[in-house]
């Protein structure tokens, strides 16, 4: 999976912190560092400190120095310059750096972090790229089932992370409208019209008979006419379910459309092919020789019959796509696809493009269990759970979070019974509860610290970073952990992972909750300490609103909470 390059500059809480190690590590060495080049991290062990770094290492052994020297450097010149913004920089083991960050610093941090309000986190991208995203993409021939509720999820959180990160993103759906499916949905829906049998190869749910009796004169008319107005249903369904499920899209794509006109969108593409020496005849057929571009085998695009294979519309999409000029496409696949990434790679090169810039991002299956046992509760299909049936049992949020809540090339057992829960044992319901619990503790401060919070969040970092106040464990840890998120956005977004955002989120909320616990906020004595500390759950709210959004799921601003046996049993 490429991922994005350091930035030359710094950017961000840390910026005066990054460019001052890597100016004293650059004048140590005498080796090209730019500050997007230091790396910063938690101590490896508790009570060392707030950060650690290990530029010293990184260029000891380019300069021939040894690094506790190089350390040595870097501390003595990051001291005087920064003054009484560090409390404290030590050397530990063979070179690491353990920087702990002063009061005056962590107030400067909160302010460009409160300042900056929805946005903080976004826009880092290095380069923006135009990035075509097609997932979900479900056969028109019958509901969507909870493995497109994972992909459906991943797709449009992957879209959302993708452009607050500062890409430009097109959703894309490919309705698969031709072929024998729909032709036997067609007939399927004559079956169920006129009493027959199914044919073989038809499709038995339910929802046939559905669109059976919502055809008027259905069974007098053609198994053609039938699958026409079938896929019309079935589509208009999905999109529904979609729109239920948060999820939207730029663009649904006919594959019929590619097979109308002449020549044909499809007649065009192959055209290309062979006009390159793509494709070769063999046997009265047409094959496209992927093997040798790391296909496991070649494949047949024109049959000995003149028919067009299924890969031959992929070709026919893929060149369509490739003539909108975008800079990547990214394709989310079902768990049933691993033989699709060969060759599509090899489809994609053979078209003259970059085979980097296409990304097939493979789902694993989803299952379903309540009290450690797998579950079936279909309502609908009588053949799978659909996503309509798991709204109905938990809820478009916990549905979102607990398929987001792991990498998409993990399987998913999605406990029912603990997304159910309206307790801090349920981790949606645990990171949505912080949120409200910081809009119920805003509501409850005084005049003059709300209005300190809302000029933070309004874009005065003047506001807080004036306070006189000493800076406790809990909100020094609250502060940290807010400085993460443009990290967490940048690896969510250059990993393809969204799980990065919910352990992040979940991450924030206790640091909240403990933050909440330790320090009073409504009411708190000592000068400018209540309106710092709601400043500090302002900009938490902001972040914890912003992670949620990412995920498509709500952040709502009042919550009961129901575990009476807990210690925060209360409304916020």
């Amino acid at each position: 999976m490429p991922t994005e390059l350091p930035t030359t500059e710094a950017q961000g809480w840390d910026a005066t912190l990054r460019t001052a190690i890597a100016t004293h590590a650059k004048a140590a060495t005498g080796v090209p560092f730019g500050p997007g080049d230091v790396v910063l991290s938690a101590p490896k062990q508790a009570g060392h400190g707030d950060l650690a770094t290990n530029a010293a290492m990184m260029l000891a052994k380019r300069a021939g120095k040894a690094p506790r020297e190089v350390a040595q450097a870097i501390v003595d010149g990051i001291t005087e310059e920064l003054g009484d913004r560090l409390s404290g920089a030590e050397i530990a083991g063979p070179g690491f750096i353990n920087l702990t960050l002063s009061g005056t610093f962590l107030r400067e941090a909160l302010g460009i972090v409160g300042a900056a309000g929805r946005s903080w986190g976004g826009g880092g991208a290095r380069q923006t790229e135009r990035i075509n995203v097609e997932f979900v993409s479900a056969n028109p021939t019958g509901p969507m089932h909870v493995g497109h509720a994972r992909n459906a999820a991943y797709g449009d959180a992957l879209s959302r992370i993708l452009e607050f990160h500062g890409h430009v993103v097109d959703r894309e759906f490919y309705v698969n409208d031709f072929g024998s499916q729909v032709k036997n949905l067609g007939a399927s829906i004559l079956a169920r019209a006129t009493g027959a049998e199914v044919p073989e190869g038809g499709y038995q749910g339910a929802y046939v008979q559905e669109i059976a009796d919502g055809i008027p004169g259905a069974a007098d008319q053609s198994v053609e006419a039938l699958s026409d107005l079938g896929v019309e249903a079935m589509l208009a369904r999905t999109q529904g379910t979609l729109a239920g499920f948060g999820v939207r899209f730029d663009r649904f794509f006919s594959e019929r459309s590619l097979h109308a006109g002449e020549p044909s969108a499809l007649d065009s593409a192959l055209e290309i092919l062979r006009s390159n020496g793509e494709l070769e005849l063999e046997d009265e057929a047409w094959w496209l020789r992927t093997e040798k571009r790391g296909d496991d085998k070649d494949r047949v695009v024109v049959r000995s019959d003149g028919a067009p294979t299924y890969y031959a519309s992929d070709l026919a999409y893929m060149r369509d796509k490739l003539d909108r000029g975008y800079d990547r496409q990214m394709l989310v696949l079902g768990a049933d696809h691993h033989g699709y990434i060969g060759r599509m790679r090899a489809a994609f090169e053979a078209f003259g493009g970059d085979p980097d810039r296409l990304e097939l991002l493979i789902m694993q299956l989803v299952k379903l269990v309540e009290g450690g046992v797998e579950v079936k509760m279909s309502k609908r299909s009588g053949q799978f759970v659909t996503v309509e049936d798991l709204v109905d049992e938990i809820g478009v949020d916990a549905s979102r979070w607990f398929l987001l809540q792991r990498s998409h090339d993990t399987a998913v057992e999605l406990d029912l019974e603990l997304a159910r829960k309206a307790s801090s044992e349920n981790p949606v319901y645990y990171v949505q509860y912080a949120h409200a619990r910081a809009c119920s503790v805003l509501e409850k401060v005084s005049a003059q610290a709300l209005s300190v919070a809302t000029a933070l969040s309004g874009g005065d970092a003047g506001a807080v970073t004036g306070l006189a106040v000493t800076v406790e464990d809990a909100e020094r840890a609250l502060t940290l952990k807010l400085g993460e998120l443009p990290e967490v956005v940048a690896q969510s977004a250059a990993r393809r992972a969204p799980h990065r955002i919910a352990t992040y989120a979940l991450e924030l909320a206790q640091v909240f909750t403990a933050f909440y616990r330790d320090c009073q906020i409504a009411g708190a004595e000592g000068d400018g300490v209540e309106a710092w500390r709601a400043a500090l759950t302002a900009a938490t709210r902001d972040a914890l609103a912003t992670t949620l959004g990412l995920l498509g799921v709500t952040a709502p601003e009042r919550m009961e909470r129901r575990d009476e046996d807990g210690p925060e049993a209360e409304a916020a």
